[in-house]
């Protein structure tokens, strides 16, 4: 049996799949593969996603210079996420989001007095978007 039929694919042909950096661990991004995402990944070591605004295959960093180098790739236990570790370059240090930051998780639920709580951007902007993607 191909490894590929071990994972749990959604309705859509599609497993979600985590970026987390491998030195320091933290979660940088999450997004979607297909089967030929997962492959090519695996084939490359290099991080490749499914878009499902555009509707193909992402290679993380084809527009932005901040590529994936895959060092490790995991199942869970229910064989229906992905996890991979990452070496992420482009940037020092490396930057996941399209927004510029390192990682996508940058907004941190804090208590707010009057509304109870808000989403509080907490990680800086480590180069602007608009000279990221031109």
């Amino acid at each position: 049996m191909d490894w590929l039929d071990d994972v749990k694919w959604d309705a859509q042909g599609l497993v979600p799949a985590i970026a987390q950096e491998a030195a320091s661990g933290d979660v940088l991004m999450f997004a979607w593969m297909n089967r030929e995402a997962l492959q090519k990944t695996f084939e490359l070591q290099r991080a490749v996603y499914f878009s499902r605004s555009r509707g193909k295959l992402w290679f993380k960093g084809e527009e932005s210079g901040h590529v994936q180098t895959v060092h490790e790739i995991r199942l869970d236990c229910d064989a229906d996420v992905v996890l991979l570790k990452v070496t992420q370059l482009g940037h020092e240090p490396g930057i996941a989001c399209h927004t510029g930051r390192h990682s996508c998780f940058f907004s941190k639920l804090e208590a707010d007095g009057r509304a109870g709580a808000r989403w509080q951007a907490v990680d800086p902007v480590l180069k602007d978007p608009e000279s990221i993607y031109k």
